[in-house]
């Protein structure tokens, strides 16, 4: 079966005949679960999808438009393209055979190698109209639709560029004309289209173009023209050419809808994960910048504070972005004073407190981080509003990793969050609530409950369409592989490194740098040390930020004990993050096994705390074993002699 959505909702058999999709529920079943891309939607969801009101035999209702929709299979023969799973169903299609999967996937590979441009400009010309244009009054329909027509943006304005880069594109000119009249505020389109008409030899006109887009920038959001813009006028009148070097910059979709649109959309982007959550980062930027340049300390404040996306990971994923972000809260929050409004207050701290991530504060003091954390909370609370209570709570988790030993802190504040959203109805920090609390029952080696939080998790993401949550709860399933490998009968360790490079395999693509450098090779480790082996020496092993602890274990497995010995005495001490705990025991077990008696003292002082605890598992993806057993080895060389 091939299925089309970027229109109307069609399906065709092998042989390219059409499907007979019956009337508009079938279409609209169809249509929800291609949204889904593969992942189970339960039959609750996909029933409260279709009804506003669902009758009494909606679920069988639903049954027979499933079974509708794959009319030719033979009786007793199970589905193979719309199956049942869980509580629910998925659709099961190579991916080449959706217009929607196949045009994001070749928008992706574009995006890594601009050769493939003749590609995309096929798949952009299988749009026949709005996706799921026949399945209106659907909210999950209308996100959708604004997210792929947000990536069809992406799609032209990237071709354009690739082309006229290229040194072609003249004959561009209708077709970014069409783009720019349809989407006004995007200002890289202006740029392209002045770009196509120079290379037409209408230099004129592209003068024109761009005093347009000056025109209508200023006059209806305030804002001058980037310097982009301002470089390619200059250019066009001094008669550059042929303007390859005064390439349009690429900012991603939608950085001039108009700063408040622009960052709801990232707000929405960002939940997606993967390529559409780097792009959301840099909207989000653009969107705080063209408000900081209206002068509107109330709308930079709004526009700053709108961005509320749950986050779970101590260490940012773009770090110069998070400052920047920091710095214009921070001087948002001055300009609006002691008795600016409450509720633009809480945001702009709470926004402080979750970008200043415990392992890279983005220029902020940890006490400021902190305090903006309480602040936020405190406002949020006299406020009595849950949505701004449960982002303040998000920066107060972010910044509770202040030393070793704290899980049982964390999961007091994942209870809150997650009981604030269930009452509230907020499923996106539902889901953070779960997260935190699976993290938090992993750290304290709790894995029943981990595991009862990693499925509750799963749950609300196939509801709320949240395909980071699976990437996280399949690390954490390998990182329960990896303790019972440890334990009498358990897997083989073969069988764990499996599970975790399953799980590295899907991070891959996730969109969290933050969370993915080093990772993989840090849950090798932890699973060596489980086994009394010595740390892989694999020189491909990328360690990321996790390098310096790791890097004395690595060389004494090669033998090393100087080189060892020094590096040991390099060692810094860990950032406030996640991985805090499994970092000092690293350092513990290599100044162990060099009798470096100081440094066994200092690990010890530092995991005193944490000796309830496994280390490394606060993150919910790894382990090194209890930090009881490197804490026994510290105290004992520590007291030697």
């Amino acid at each position: 079966m091939r299925i089309d959505v970027l229109g109307a909702v069609r399906a065709f058999h092998e042989d390219g005949s059409p499907v007979d999709l019956g009337g508009p529920r079938h279409r609209e079943v169809l249509a929800r679960l291609v949204a889904a891309e593969g992942r189970m939607v339960t039959t609750d969801s996909l029933v409260d999808d279709l009804w506003s009101d669902p009758p009494a035999r909606a679920v069988g209702a639903l049954r027979t438009f499933v079974a509708a929709l794959e009319p030719d299979r033979p009786p007793r023969n199970p589905p193979r393209v719309l199956v049942t799973e869980g509580p629910g169903y998925a659709l099961r299609l190579p991916r080449e055979d959706v217009d929607v999967h196949r045009f994001q996937d070749t928008l992706a590979r574009v995006r890594r190698n601009p050769a493939a441009v003749t590609d995309l400009g096929t798949v952009l010309a299988d749009w026949r109209g709005p996706a799921y244009a026949d399945v209106t009054g659907s909210a999950w329909a209308q996100r959708e639709r604004t997210r792929l027509e947000e990536l069809r943006s992406e799609g032209v304005e990237l071709r354009a560029r690739i082309l006229l880069d290229s040194g072609e594109g003249a004959e561009l000119v209708a077709e970014l004309g069409a783009h720019v009249t349809e989407h006004p505020w995007r200002e890289p389109a202006w740029g392209l289209l002045a770009r196509a008409l120079y290379r037409a030899g209408r230099q004129a006109d592209a003068l024109a173009t761009l005093r347009r887009a000056r025109a209508m920038l200023v006059d209806q959001l305030g804002l001058d023209p980037g310097g982009d813009l301002q470089r390619l006028e200059a250019d066009i009148l001094n008669g550059a050419a042929p303007l390859e070097g005064a390439r349009t910059a690429w900012t991603g979709p939608g950085v001039r809808l108009g700063p408040r649109t622009t960052v709801d959309l990232a707000r929405t982007l960002a939940l997606a994960g993967g390529g559409a959550l780097v792009h959301s980062r840099r909207d989000r930027l653009a969107a705080v910048q063209a408000a900081e340049r209206t002068g509107d300390l109330s709308l930079t404040a709004r526009i700053i504070g709108a961005y509320d996306v749950p986050a779970i990971w101590s260490r940012a994923d773009d770090p110069e972005q998070s400052r920047a972000v920091v710095a214009a809260a921070e001087r948002t929050l001055t300009g609006l004073g002691p008795d600016g409004p409450a509720d633009l207050r809480a945001r702009l701290l709470a926004t402080v407190a979750v970008e200043s991530r415990s392992a890279d504060l983005s220029g902020t003091e940890p006490k400021r981080a902190q305090q903006a954390a309480r602040q936020a909370e405190a406002l949020a609370r006299d406020l009595a509003d849950p949505a701004l209570l449960a982002f303040a709570l998000n920066g107060v988790f972010l910044q509770s990793f202040s030393s070793p030993g704290l899980a049982a802190v964390r999961d007091r504040i994942g209870a809150e969050i997650l009981d604030l959203s269930t009452r509230h109805e907020l499923p996106n920090f539902a889901v953070l609530g779960r997260l935190v609390r699976l993290q938090s029952a992993s750290a304290l080696g709790d894995l029943d409950a981990a595991t009862s939080h990693a499925k509750a998790a799963e749950q609300l993401a196939a509801t709320t369409e949240a395909p980071l949550v699976p990437v996280l709860t399949g690390w954490f399933r390998a990182r329960a592989t990896a303790a019972r490998s440890a334990e009498p009968g358990g897997p083989t360790a073969a069988t764990a490194a499996a599970h975790y490079r399953a799980a590295e395999d899907a991070l891959r693509t996730a969109g969290m740098p933050g969370l993915h450098r080093g990772l993989f090779p840090l849950a090798l480790l932890g699973l060596r040390l489980l086994h009394d082996r010595p740390a892989p020496t694999d020189p491909h092993l990328d360690w990321g930020p996790y390098r310096p602890w790791a890097r004395p274990l690595v060389l004494l497995a090669q033998d090393r004990g100087e080189q060892a010995r020094t590096a040991l005495a390099a060692v810094p001490e860990p950032p406030r993050d996640h991985m805090q705990e499994a970092l000092w025991c690293l350092t513990a077990r290599a100044a162990v096994r060099l009798g470096e008696r100081g440094i066994a003292a200092q690990a010890e002082a530092a995991l005193r705390d944490a000796c309830a605890e496994h280390a490394g598992a606060a993150s919910g993806m790894l382990t090194l074993g209890p930090v009881a057993r490197y804490l026994a080895e510290a105290e004992a060389c520590a007291g030697a002699g």
